[in-house]
């Protein structure tokens, strides 16, 4: 499908406008004709002919002319603009829900500065296809015809003299086309990697100042601001190839006129007034030909944006489920049959092999193991966030990939170690998930994840606004935001990873008592390094090089000895078995 054939889908619903702004175009373009033609026979009929009374109403019809000209450009400008940001409307929207259905495994590839790049500069170029290119385009077409008939019923000899020089004119154009289009599209792909660094670096803002790395960030962003310049500059390049023998055709067309009208003229084979109406026509064969450089420009900008747009409206995601009208409620079992996993972009080594467990609803189960051995992977095969290389992970008895995806995860909340928050008041992130939460429950949850009293010492309690992805609280506070904004979610599998280890062992313990309670009906997954988090858990699961080593109790797991019993003498500075 060609760019023009896609974008017609976002075009089509405003087919009527359309019709009614390209009919308002061809108008214009016959009107064009009328200023020219009266301004021959006013040199032949006022002038040459004697007849002066004819002068005031032909000058009212050339200015009533011109004015309902410009009034019908007018209307034709606003209905493509509208045309167009109604487009660009619906495709913006589509391209955001294309990204809320991707899966990780996307994101996990793609470049966020990339997809910036195809959210504004791409759809600008698509916006100014449909606004700007399209009516001058159609412009320039009508008014060469209507040129090329006029002048050729006034005098076809000099019209053909004229319209000679359209072979060239064609020629360059395509050349210039041929080109243009694989360098559009390097300067979008330098601008997605110059947005990528940029917005890198406002997000890291704080690791680049730790490290005193301004300069070196400076200098990085240097050598592809210089790489963006650079494409451009080929762009530019192209330009000055064809653009400057495109305008001298153009105004070779003068000359043409001049020499050989003239000389008609004085044959006394054209009337004067003939001549004057060439040359009034002149501009309506100049612009076209000096525009047409600048619209295959922009039609090549075009094409090059909407070949990274549809690449992102085609992508895929891996996880499919199927669709179910009715929502299945969960009870909260969950069962790892043979799991093994691999990303997919390292297939050759696995994260996890061969885990098998089985957590029953209200249970809270502990997970432990050293940073890579795959704890956080675990976790995220359970939210179906990844599907497993090998074996099977089930929920109440039912494999993950029989789950429609929203009634799946409307009943799991994950708390994630990179913790974001938006930037919005403490209750809006807090209800985030549960917009109808009342102010009590979402007070009671507060209190359970020990974060009302410090929310309440804020300038404006639940209605204060956090930064940009919680700067300015700590990241205690942004642990237990994190977790209040989960118990509000009142999910029946509840996932904490490293949730509290920004804590002190106090707030702690505190925490842990309150989740007891209202977390009694909920299965509930808590990783940790710290033992003191998991020993109370009714399973605690060991994991070492993606593989479950141990499972059991706390107690159990100190008589078996091993890596757990290791890991907790070493954190409490006791005998293992004590």
């Amino acid at each position: 499908m060609n760019p023009y054939t896609w974008i017609w889908q976002y075009v089509k619903k405003d087919q009527a406008r359309l019709i009614f702004a390209m009919i308002l175009v061809v108008i214009n373009a016959i009107g064009v004709i009328i200023v020219p033609m009266l301004g021959g026979m006013i040199v032949d009929t006022v002038i040459d002919g004697g007849h002066t009374e004819q002068l005031i109403p032909m000058l009212a019809v050339m200015i009533g002319a011109t004015l309902i000209r410009t009034v019908m450009r007018y209307g034709y400008i606003i209905l493509f603009e509208r045309i167009g940001q109604n487009a660009l409307f619906s495709l913006r929207h589509d391209l955001f829900a294309k990204l809320q259905s991707l899966d990780f495994t996307y994101f996990n590839t793609v470049r966020t500065g990339d997809l910036m790049a195809r959210m504004t500069g791409d759809t600008d170029a698509i916006r100014n296809m449909i606004c700007w290119v399209s009516y001058n385009g159609m412009e320039c077409i009508l008014w060469f015809l209507a040129a090329v008939v006029v002048m050729g019923a006034i005098n076809w000899q000099l019209m053909i003299a004229l319209v000679i020089v359209t072979p060239l004119i064609g020629i360059l154009t395509y050349h210039m086309s041929k080109q243009a289009l694989p360098v559009y599209f390097n300067i979008r792909q330098s601008f997605a990697r110059l947005n990528t660094m940029v917005e890198e670096n406002i997000s890291g803002n704080r690791v680049v100042k730790a490290f005193t790395r301004e300069d070196y960030e400076i200098a990085k962003f240097d050598r592809l601001n210089h790489d963006y310049k650079t494409q451009n500059m080929a762009a530019a390049g192209i330009s000055r190839r064809y653009l400057p023998p495109l305008d001298f055709l153009a105004s070779l067309l003068s000359v043409i006129v001049l020499l050989l009208g003239g000389g008609l003229v004085i044959a006394k084979r054209m009337s004067l007034g003939d001549l004057v109406t060439f040359n009034g026509f002149l501009w309506l064969l100049n612009q076209p030909m000096r525009m047409s450089g600048w619209l295959i420009n922009d039609a090549q900008r075009f094409s090059a944006a909407t070949i990274k747009i549809r690449a992102l409206l085609g992508a895929k995601s891996s996880i499919q489920a199927p669709v179910i009208e009715k929502p299945r409620q969960m009870q909260g079992r969950v069962q790892f049959d043979h799991v093994s996993f691999a990303y997919p972009d390292a297939p050759e080594a696995p994260v996890l092999e061969n885990i098998n467990f089985t957590a029953e609803p209200g249970q809270t189960i502990g997970i432990l193991g050293e940073t890579g051995s795959g704890k956080s992977t675990l976790m995220d095969l359970i939210a179906r966030y990844y599907d497993p290389t090998k074996g099977r992970v089930l929920v109440d008895g039912v494999d993950l990939k029989q789950w429609p995806i929203n009634a799946l995860r409307d009943q799991i909340t994950v708390v994630m170690q990179d913790l974001f928050l938006f930037s919005d008041t403490i209750a809006d992130n807090i209800s985030y998930g549960n917009h109808e939460a009342p102010v009590p429950y979402i007070r009671q949850m507060a209190q359970v994840a020990a974060a009302d009293q410090f929310i309440n010492a804020m300038p404006e309690g639940y209605q204060t606004v956090v930064g940009e992805r919680g700067v300015g609280l700590s990241g205690g506070q942004k642990q237990r935001i994190s977790l209040t904004r989960a118990l509000v979610n009142d999910p029946k599998i509840l996932i904490l990873d490293d949730t509290t280890s920004a804590l002190d062992m106090e707030t702690e313990a505190e925490i842990q008592q309150h989740l007891k309670t209202v977390a009694a009906d909920k299965t509930v997954f808590i990783i940790a390094s710290r033992i003191s988090s998991l020993r109370h858990a009714d399973q605690i699961l060991v994991l070492q090089h993606g593989r479950l080593v141990a499972h059991g109790t706390h107690e159990e797991l100190l008589k078996q000895g091993g890596y757990y019993a290791t890991t907790y003498a070493q954190q409490t500075g006791g005998d293992p078995l004590g």
